[in-house]
């Protein structure tokens, strides 16, 4: 009898607490379900959306993930595939002159009359023609200038005396007279050349001309000529696979270093091609891509970007720009050591292929005042004996320095 009445008190225990947990539920669930009768159809809505992004944000996030790496690297095969079909485009037929300072003599008697009495003739060849005469045993008369036209120029003009014979100094300066003449012709047929390789008409005949300079032009033994038609190509086939302006492209790699024949001017070939094709009229998007194909000023636009990497890519392709290891050291250290040479100069570091000098002065020896004119004179001095393409840039540097130590502890 006593179990039987333990066993009935438990049973009523269990009952009575799960009736007490309905109650509980019942409480909630009714809470609930008046809070949902209060919600318009538009907040019901809005909350059942939520619920579903919530459940969805972290699939959403895998697959935009996903789909981000995927176009990146479709993106990198496709870019890859474009620079390769465009660089297929940069061959040319196109002709240039790599070797402009050497004359064949026929024997001695020329290369004497070449000399005239008392050297007079020669004389009057280097300041008529504006370069310098080598002559040594061999049979060969070597011209040195830095303007490659100035060489064209005095090349024919000897080869026209040494056919002629007549060589004397009246006859020398009728010669290079008439050469310089004929030369603007022959500037005008090159440009021509050039223009009409790249697909450019109807420019400016003195425009024209400059570009007929690029034939006589090289840079680290990559000719002008070549590398503005290879450069072109390219550039206008990456425009056609990206659907950017192509004329803007086409006039912007044909003109970007139009700077580099002219030598009126001064400033980098950068700033002086801008201001070349200012006083041509040319669009401003075509100067903003010559302004910018040096990464001088952020690119304006995708055509100017195009420009700066069909410029990348035909000049430092494999074989498309060359110089023997130990001519450059020398000439790198030729450039330091003439700026080392002055007073109160530290230490100088040549950048940038010799195109770039920073020179560090001993803050004790050389005030303020000074920098301007040391910097002037290292300037004229590296002109008259440096060899160098294009225009060497001359800073520099004085830094005064003060050093406390504390004491030890």
């Amino acid at each position: 009898m006593v179990l039987n009445n333990n066993s009935g008190y438990k049973s009523d225990s269990v009952l009575n607490k799960k009736m007490e947990d309905l109650d509980k539920k019942e409480k909630e669930l009714t809470a609930k379900l008046a809070k949902a009768a209060r919600l318009s159809v538009d907040e019901a809505k809005k909350m059942l959306l939520a619920e579903v992004q919530k459940d969805l944000s972290e699939e959403i996030a895998k697959k935009i993930r996903s789909a981000e790496e995927r176009i990146k690297i479709e993106a990198g095969e496709k870019a890859r595939e474009i620079l390769v079909d465009a660089m297929k485009h940069g061959a040319t037929s196109y002709t240039a002159e790599y070797s402009l300072s050497s004359v064949a003599v026929p024997n001695e008697d020329v290369k004497g009359r070449i000399i005239g009495a008392g050297g007079r003739n020669i004389r009057t060849f280097e300041k008529e023609a504006g370069v310098e005469i080598e002559i040594d045993e061999t049979n060969e008369i070597r011209l040195s200038s830095f303007d490659a036209v100035r060489r064209e120029i005095a090349k024919r003009s000897l080869e026209t005396l040494i056919r002629d014979t007549r060589i004397q100094p009246s006859r020398i300066e009728e010669v290079i007279k008439q050469t310089k003449a004929q030369m603007e012709d022959v500037l005008l047929s090159e440009g021509r050349k050039i223009t009409e390789e790249c697909g450019v008409y109807n420019l400016p005949i003195d425009l024209i001309k400059l570009i007929g300079r690029f034939k006589f032009r090289t840079s680290y033994g990559q000719n002008l000529g070549i590398h503005t038609i290879e450069e072109t190509k390219i550039g206008i086939a990456v425009a056609n696979e990206i659907g950017a302006n192509v004329d803007i492209i086409r006039l912007g790699c044909l003109l970007h270093d139009i700077g580099k024949v002219v030598t009126s001017e001064e400033g980098t070939h950068v700033q002086v091609g801008v201001t070349t094709l200012k006083k041509y009229g040319l669009p401003k998007e075509v100067i903003a891509c010559v302004a910018e194909h040096h990464e001088e000023k952020p690119f304006s636009s995708v055509e100017s970007a195009i420009v700066w990497i069909a410029d990348a890519i035909s000049g430092s392709r494999p074989g498309a720009r060359y110089e023997p290891h130990d001519d450059y050291v020398v000439r790198m250290n030729k450039i330091e050591d003439i700026a080392r040479g002055f007073a109160g100069v530290e230490a100088v570091y040549a950048f940038q292929a010799g195109r770039d000098v920073r020179v560090v002065v001993k803050p004790d020896e050389v005030d303020d005042d000074k920098l301007t004119i040391l910097a002037h004179d290292i300037a004229r001095k590296l002109e008259k004996e440096a060899e160098y393409v294009g225009q060497i840039k001359v800073t520099v540097i004085r830094e005064s320095r003060v050093i406390e130590t504390t004491s030890a502890k």
